[in-house]
């Protein structure tokens, strides 16, 4: 199969071929036409030298001199032909040129009229000339005569073949140079593909992590998609790998625990000792499947923000009807995530979750597309508020760790916020801790 560079080279060597080859059907058209026109101002003017020769005879006839202007006219056989007809259309002068030769120059016209054609007698390709007069005697008469001169192709025709084998040449040359000067512009134009090409094959062989450079503005986007997806492979190995050390490093302390709770005396310590390290196994487990879930990305898909956190807000006001909790949503209809649907609810249902749960009565959900990134993707920013009691600047990076809860009172395993940042990540945003407007936290994601 062809390359993308050799297509290109084909099409256009196809329509430069055929752009090239109706250009000369033009030229050589219009070339014949220009020869054409000439030669009918030529004869034209070979017929006005005749009308000027022409005297009278002394029954009032026109009559032409032995000696024309034109010596051709006085060489027998020499390509230049004339006649002069009467209005019966008998011969009343010919040309010592026509000598053994009959030309018939076709048929009479009337005084004024003039006929221009080619045409082609015996083994001879002719142009012919009608032109009629009316010729005035002394008397007044007037006698209708019609001049016809013809004269051999011959001479054209070498300017034609002349004209046609400079075409030919030049032409020629010009294909070859824009042949040569087109291959050079479709390669140098597809540079920067090959280059990507030679940068991902350095990436599957570890010379780089990423590709990186100036690219040209069209392909940023694939560029950035392609960096998303080798990033998400390493991250994905990496998480493999690191989730596996981490759920053996994480059961060890339960294990320990419950090895020793097996030698206890006390039965319901015991009882309390395996239910607290069953449900701590439970939360490790179900949080390194959270982390394994969050661990693709599928950069192409591209989900609706609104239709995602409508949804939850819905749900949650249902989930926490007791405490009446007025759910505000203003989001920009161009707002849209890039990625997998439940990776957005994953990350959104956590934040929405601790606004309802630590919120007193007011939550606040607000998303816009900023500005647009390299690709044609606008930067999403999606900020969740609430009036509860708020992050104290302290224990925001801590609030960010696994198993950490800053409110003991509330239910939960605190990972919420730990597994919503990994997702996030993930995507390549960042997930900011602040302060809200209405006295609570105010949670920021943007992705770029």
């Amino acid at each position: 199969m062809l390359s993308i560079h050799g297509r290109l080279l084909l099409v256009a060597s196809l329509v430069l071929a055929a752009f090239l080859g109706l250009g000369a059907l033009a030229l050589d058209s219009a070339f014949r036409e220009s020869v054409d026109s000439a030669m009918r101002e030529r004869l034209q003017q070979q017929v006005y030298a005749l009308l000027g020769a022409a005297k009278e005879d002394e029954l009032g006839r026109m009559r032409l001199p032995e000696d024309l202007p034109n010596p051709r006219f006085a060489a027998p056989d020499s390509g230049l032909y004339a006649t002069v007809s009467g209005e019966d259309g008998a011969y009343r002068w010919r040309s010592r040129s026509l000598l053994g030769r009959e030309i018939d120059f076709g048929h009479r016209l009337d005084p004024g009229a003039h006929r221009f054609e080619r045409r082609r007698l015996d083994s001879d390709d002719l142009y012919i000339l009608n032109f009629a007069v009316a010729w005035e005697d002394d008397t007044g008469r007037e006698l209708g005569y019609t001049l016809a001169i013809a004269e051999n192709t011959g001479a054209m025709e070498a300017q034609i073949d002349a004209f046609r084998i400079r075409l030919f040449y030049w032409l020629g040359g010009v294909s070859l140079l824009l042949l040569i000067v087109q291959g050079a512009v479709l390669g140098w134009g597809l540079m920067p593909l090959r280059r990507i090409a030679g940068d991902l094959r350095r990436v599957e062989s570890g010379e780089i992590e990423s590709i990186a450079g100036w690219h040209p503005r069209e392909l940023q986007g694939l560029i950035d998609n392609i960096n998303m997806l080798i990033q998400s492979g390493r991250a994905s190995r990496d998480r493999y790998r690191n989730g596996l050390g981490d759920l053996a490093h994480s059961l060890k302390t339960p294990l320990t625990l419950l090895r020793g709770s097996a030698r206890a005396d006390d039965a319901d310590k015991m009882r309390r000792t395996i239910d607290e390290q069953v449900a701590r196994m439970d939360e490790i487990v179900q949080y390194q499947l959270r982390r394994a879930a969050a661990s693709s990305v599928t950069a192409g898909t591209r989900v609706s923000v609104a239709t995602v956190v409508e949804r939850l807000c819905a749900t949650l006001s249902k989930v926490y009807r007791d405490k009446q909790v007025a759910c505000r949503v203003s989001i920009d209809p161009a707002a849209w995530f890039y990625g997998e649907q439940s990776d957005l609810m994953e990350f959104m249902g956590n934040l929405l979750d601790n606004a309802f749960k630590y919120g007193k009565s007011r939550v606040r959900v607000t998303a816009e597309s900023v500005s647009a990134s390299a690709g044609g993707r606008r930067t999403l920013k999606l900020v969740v508020e609430d009036d509860g009691p708020g992050i104290p600047p302290a224990q925001r990076a801590q609030a960010l760790n696994r198993g950490v809860r800053i409110d003991q009172h509330q239910p939960g395993h605190g990972i919420g916020l730990s597994v919503a940042r990994e997702i996030i990540h993930l995507y390549r945003g960042a997930l900011k801790i602040d302060e809200s407007g209405l006295g609570g936290a105010r949670i920021e994601v943007t992705f770029g």
